[in-house]
């Protein structure tokens, strides 16, 4: 079992400020685990995280045990952190049980079909977990944001998505929705050290800067969003992140209190010994070997 979680007023989108969890105000009791910043020190994330990966091990034991299908949306604006905490959920887990979907923009033919189609294909089966890095929820934000979807589209998502997450929820799938959060000094910060660095400037598309500058109009496409589909058969939980380490924390300790998963992991099996079998393998000269460079 774990402890349930205090959900902390979400303000990054208006007026560009958290309060950091620290000392009374929350995260781990003691001062002494943050820096002057209020930042977790990397000594108390590293040793937490390490925590949490070994019990994400356990859950996806739990989850394919009892036969469960899990489903956990990622979105938020760009560079709020949603593939590091993507990176370190999976980091650990087996990708047979633990899997990650993002899609790329949709193909001339998937534009003809039912919105959700091509996502539906990717839903969890029995004892899966999946994890959608952005997911349906790219029309109501990203799409209508740049002028991708026509109004009436938009104005029709905003209709069915409750109704087709409700379905997939009476179906037995666990939807879990995160919005993770960052102010725009945080973003700005962020899109700089990628446009500085030669081999992270990749991640820096025209999308991003398109994005930063359109702060507001993405805080509109939030609010918006969150007035429809913010249900309660499938709430969403905003994760701030303009502390990226205490973001990817406070999130996994939330996805593991929405379990009561007990310990199956499997006991440790005894090793066979080598089977004899009369053969003779070819010489090893005949196989090409890479060059011995360390």
């Amino acid at each position: 079992m774990v402890k349930k979680h205090v959900d902390l007023p979400e303000g990054a989108d208006d007026s560009g400020e958290f309060s950091h969890r620290v000392g009374k105000a929350g995260g781990t009791g003691n001062p002494e685990d943050y820096k002057t910043d209020g930042r977790l020190k990397n000594s108390v994330y590293e040793a937490e995280m390490e925590r949490l990966q070994e019990q994400l091990v356990l859950l996806q034991y739990w989850i394919q045990s009892q036969g469960l299908k899990v489903l956990v949306l990622f979105e938020g604006r760009g560079s709020a952190g949603k593939g590091g905490v993507i990176k370190r959920i999976t980091e650990r887990t087996s990708p047979r049980t633990v899997r990650v979907v993002a899609l790329p923009k949709p193909t001339e033919r998937e534009r003809t079909q039912w919105y959700f189609q091509r996502y539906v294909e990717h839903l969890p089966a029995a004892g899966e977990m999946v994890l959608f890095d952005r997911s349906w929820y790219n029309r109501s934000n990203v799409e209508w944001v740049m002028g991708f979807c026509t109004e009436n589209e938009h104005e029709e998502f905003l209709r069915s998505c409750p109704e087709f997450e409700r379905m997939l929820v009476r179906s037995g799938i666990v939807v879990i929705k995160y919005w993770f959060s960052v102010s725009f000094d945080e973003q700005r910060r962020r899109f700089e050290a990628r446009n500085a660095e030669p081999l992270k400037r990749w991640k820096l598309s025209d999308m991003d800067l398109a994005e930063h500058e359109l702060y507001v109009k993405y805080s509109m496409a939030k609010d918006n969003t969150f007035q429809y589909t913010d249900i309660k058969q499938a709430p969403w939980y905003v994760v701030p992140s303009d502390d990226k380490k205490a973001a990817r924390l406070n999130c996994i300790n939330h996805l593991l209190s929405q379990f009561s998963y007990e310990d199956v992991a499997p006991e440790v099996v005894k090793l066979p010994d080598m089977k004899q079998m009369p053969y003779v393998r070819p010489p090893i000269q005949d196989q090409t070997f890479v060059d011995q460079r360390f």
